[in-house]
């Protein structure tokens, strides 16, 4: 009897103790701080999805499923904001909850912010990490869209970090995000009221060392985060938005942050939709495809960055027949859910795992073959220790290649298909330093290839 009640005791102890949901290793930056990894060191590979309204627009039931489906694909971080895009202080969610009481940051609603915690707790379930914005920008600065209402200053964006960050400082599948789609201005209090919020959740989470942080940005040149904010000790990696265009040489953007000292990991937090209105020279020419998203992912990747996020118009709104549409989305989000590129992508970072990850350098140098910047731009990537390298070639253009940087006498060759995932047999040669390529297929777009050069 008397073991019975320690034992009870015991477990009474753990359960006040212990979080009583899921947890996930918490995420850090590697040592080479180029990266991250999880607490135990494992590197971890940055595939989010974008569903910026999932807390504000989806029941439990829609988040359970997108949740479900996302985790399927292979996503292992979701992007979402809890005072959201969408008139996200004035329109209740499902349960006919606002998340602040009269407009006030310093009153945020419990009630609300539940079903917050529900979401986060599902996805530690699934294996995935939130990036979570603690507001959209248009709470700080309106701009010439969104509703607000502006609401922070200062003061009140230092108090709601806190606050926010408190709440969920046991959660380990937490990554937070300052910002929300806006630039600060000068001469305004933008800055500071950034820099307030951002403090604000390393305090309540503990320490700066429990809040891996960064800021998500509108499009920008020539960074994104690191416009502003790449000195301060609270912005761990960097983050920028290349928006919605597909002529863009995104690779330039990443490399510029690659380049910066003190050395941060970077990623594009926010690229090219999937079946988002586009546009080329300022023309409109319809929606985004496939294979132009697939060229922006690889680049960015090849160019240096520790990951990539994935988009599709309908999903970041989760838009049905009977909500208010953004732009015209083309399908209700459950549908979007399976369009291609959310099973394409995640071939891209089984392919980035499959070889040493933390000792990846870009390497265009590889590409010895005069370049334009355009759709042909063909990337390159390999280890620091010469074991391998990747090229990718966007429309099949056959390139030179100097492959001094590899160590050994003879090469395995083989082609990896990013719409698919499948890897052709290897070719076996002997070393050579100058390698004419030319890919399997070749064409204007949707013949995108990876060489897999492998050092042996």
């Amino acid at each position: 009897m008397h073991l019975h009640l320690k034992l009870i005791s015991a477990i009474c102890t753990w359960l006040l103790v212990s979080p009583l949901y899921a947890q996930l290793p918490r995420l850090q930056v590697a040592e080479n701080q180029r990266y991250l990894v999880t607490a135990t060191g494992e590197p971890f590979f940055w595939l989010a999805d974008t569903a910026w309204e999932l807390f504000h627009r989806c029941d439990r039931e829609e988040v359970v499923y997108y949740l479900d489906k996302r985790a399927s694909q292979g996503f292992n971080v979701v992007q979402a904001v809890a005072l959201a895009e969408i008139d996200g202080i004035q329109t209740p969610n499902p349960f006919g909850e606002v998340p602040l009481v009269a407009e006030d940051p310093n009153r945020p609603n419990n009630a609300y912010f539940e079903h917050v915690d529900f979401v986060i707790e599902e996805a530690a379930k699934r294996g995935i990490y939130i990036a979570l914005l603690p507001t959209w920008g248009d709470k700080v600065f309106k701009n010439n869209w969104g509703k607000g209402p502006e609401i922070f200053n200062p003061q009140n964006a230092g108090v709601y970090g806190k606050w926010i960050g408190n709440r969920y400082k046991d959660h380990t599948n937490i990554i937070w995000v300052i910002g929300g789609d806006r630039n600060p201005r000068e001469n305004s209090n933008d800055l500071a009221i950034w820099r307030s919020m951002a403090e604000g959740v390393a305090a309540g989470v503990g320490g700066h060392e429990k809040a891996l942080m960064t800021f998500h940005p509108q499009p920008s040149k020539p960074g994104g985060s690191s416009n502003w904010f790449h000195q301060d000790p609270w912005l761990d990696f960097n983050m920028h938005q290349t928006g919605h265009c597909p002529n863009q040489a995104t690779y330039k953007i990443i490399a510029h942050d690659y380049a910066l000292s003190p050395t941060k990991p970077t990623l594009d937090g926010e690229p090219l939709y999937e079946d988002h209105p586009n546009c080329f020279n300022a023309k409109e020419l319809g929606h985004s495809i496939p294979d132009d998203i697939r060229r922006i992912m690889y680049w960015n990747v090849f160019a240096g960055a520790f990951g990539q996020s994935y988009g599709c118009h309908a999903v970041w709104q989760m838009f049905t027949n009977d909500r208010q549409p953004i732009n015209a989305p083309l399908r209700p989000w459950k549908v979007a859910l399976d369009l291609p590129m959310a099973y394409q992508a995640q071939h891209l970072k089984n392919l980035m795992l499959s070889r040493p990850f933390l000792t990846r350098i870009p390497a265009m140098e590889l590409v010895i073959t005069p370049q334009e910047d355009d759709h042909h731009f063909v990337a390159a990537t390999r280890d620091t220790d010469g074991t391998y390298a990747m090229v990718y070639f966007p429309t099949g253009k056959p390139v030179e290649l100097n492959l001094a940087d590899l160590k050994g006498k003879e090469l395995a060759l083989s082609w990896y298909d990013p719409r698919t995932g499948h890897r052709h047999p290897p070719t076996q040669q002997a070393y050579q330093q100058k390698l004419s390529v030319t890919p399997p297929t070749s064409g204007a777009v949707g013949h995108d290839w990876v060489l897999l050069i492998d050092a042996k």
